[in-house]
Protein backbone atom coordinates (compact mmCIF):
# COMPACT_ATOMS: atom_id res chain seq x y z
CA UNK A 1 0.00 0.00 0.00
CA UNK A 2 1.49 3.64 -1.27
CA UNK A 3 1.08 6.25 1.53
CA UNK A 4 1.90 9.40 1.78
CA UNK A 5 2.39 11.62 4.43
CA UNK A 6 2.26 15.94 3.89
CA UNK A 7 5.46 17.74 4.17
CA UNK A 8 5.52 20.78 6.00
CA UNK A 9 3.86 23.47 3.72
CA UNK A 10 2.63 21.14 0.98
CA UNK A 11 0.21 21.95 -1.35
CA UNK A 12 -2.66 19.23 -1.98
CA UNK A 13 -1.32 19.66 -5.74
CA UNK A 14 2.10 18.78 -4.63
CA UNK A 15 0.67 16.09 -2.66
CA UNK A 16 -1.16 14.58 -5.33
CA UNK A 17 1.82 14.48 -7.98
CA UNK A 18 3.76 13.04 -5.81
CA UNK A 19 1.08 9.98 -4.87
CA UNK A 20 0.73 9.70 -9.05
CA UNK A 21 4.68 9.68 -9.43
CA UNK A 22 4.74 6.74 -6.38
CA UNK A 23 1.94 5.10 -8.09
CA UNK A 24 4.33 5.52 -11.33
CA UNK A 25 7.29 3.80 -9.77
CA UNK A 26 5.44 0.60 -8.25
CA UNK A 27 3.96 0.28 -11.18
CA UNK A 28 0.52 0.17 -10.29
CA UNK A 29 -1.11 2.39 -12.69
CA UNK A 30 0.37 -0.19 -15.56
CA UNK A 31 -0.85 -2.82 -13.78
CA UNK A 32 -4.87 -1.11 -13.33
CA UNK A 33 -4.46 -0.70 -17.58
CA UNK A 34 -3.32 -4.18 -18.13
CA UNK A 35 -6.27 -5.61 -15.60
CA UNK A 36 -8.60 -3.42 -16.61
CA UNK A 37 -10.45 -5.31 -20.01
CA UNK A 38 -10.38 -8.94 -20.68
CA UNK A 39 -7.08 -10.24 -22.26
CA UNK A 40 -7.14 -13.52 -23.82
CA UNK A 41 -4.14 -16.01 -23.15
CA UNK A 42 -2.84 -16.32 -26.64
CA UNK A 43 -2.70 -12.19 -26.46
CA UNK A 44 -0.96 -12.63 -22.85
CA UNK A 45 1.44 -15.65 -23.82
CA UNK A 46 1.99 -12.96 -27.36
CA UNK A 47 2.48 -9.86 -25.17
CA UNK A 48 4.96 -11.47 -22.79
CA UNK A 49 7.28 -13.12 -25.48
CA UNK A 50 7.34 -9.85 -27.19
CA UNK A 51 8.42 -8.26 -23.75
CA UNK A 52 11.09 -11.21 -23.34
CA UNK A 53 12.47 -10.32 -26.62
CA UNK A 54 13.06 -7.03 -26.54
CA UNK A 55 14.44 -7.94 -22.89
CA UNK A 56 17.14 -10.32 -25.21
CA UNK A 57 20.00 -8.68 -26.49
CA UNK A 58 21.66 -9.48 -30.10
CA UNK A 59 18.37 -11.64 -30.94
Amino acid sequence: MIKVKPRGNESVQQLLRRFKRLCQREGLTRDIKRTSYYEKPSERKRRQSRKSARRAPGT
